[in-house]
């Protein structure tokens, strides 16, 4: 009963003439307004781009007081910029070949070539004398010319390539081995040649 008594002593205590002030209502010329100020000051908030790593340094360097040489210390130098101080090994092959063997190498190729040509001479002489033909049947069609000089050169030519390319090998034993080929070449030719100029009287 008291609440009762309250309630209508407050509704009569407000005057029934008083003017009602409706809430102004909000015009779309201030919301179109203040948009643009909203996405400024978002525009504003947002964080600038990152600087490159490089930048920093430098401003670091270029810094004064305890900050800069904190700022040096804290960010190392990029590892492009900095100079190789080791020289760069190139990469090459192991060469097993000595400067003795090489010389070696170079005495069988003459005495190779050489016992070839004095095994075409003897052939050539006595086959132009009618003392005998040419035994090798890859050699008898150039026997009767002087292609014979050119075509007995080529058998050593094989052997030494075969002799350099031992000579260079990984295996042990293959190096050991190197010089058979030429000698045996120089040898062949050079029993030849002694057997050709022995027929002729």
């Amino acid at each position: 009963m008291i609440l009762t008594a309250l309630v209508l002593f407050c509704c009569n205590a407000i005057p029934a003439d008083a003017p009602r002030t409706p809430a102004a209502p909000v015009s779309t010329t201030d919301v179109t307004s203040t948009a643009p100020d909203r996405s400024a000051g978002t525009m504003s908030s947002k964080p600038d781009a990152p600087t490159p790593k490089l930048a920093e340094v430098a401003a670091s360097k270029t810094g004064t007081g305890s900050e800069s040489a904190s700022a040096a210390a804290a960010e190392p130098e990029p590892a492009a910029l900095t100079p190789i101080s080791s020289a760069v090994k190139p990469a090459v092959t192991n060469s097993y070949e000595s400067p003795t063997d090489r010389k070696i190498w170079y005495g069988l190729m003459i005495a190779g070539h050489g016992t070839a040509a004095f095994d075409a001479w003897t052939t050539r002489r006595a086959i132009s004398g009618g003392y005998g033909i040419e035994g090798d049947p890859l050699e008898r069609p150039f026997a009767q010319s002087g292609a014979i000089y050119a075509t007995t050169q080529i058998t050593p030519l094989i052997m030494d390539y075969l002799g350099h390319r031992m000579m260079r090998s990984r295996h042990d034993w293959i190096r050991k081995a190197w010089w058979v080929p030429q000698a045996a070449s120089a040898s062949v030719s050079l029993g030849a040649g002694i057997h050709n100029y022995r027929m002729v009287p």
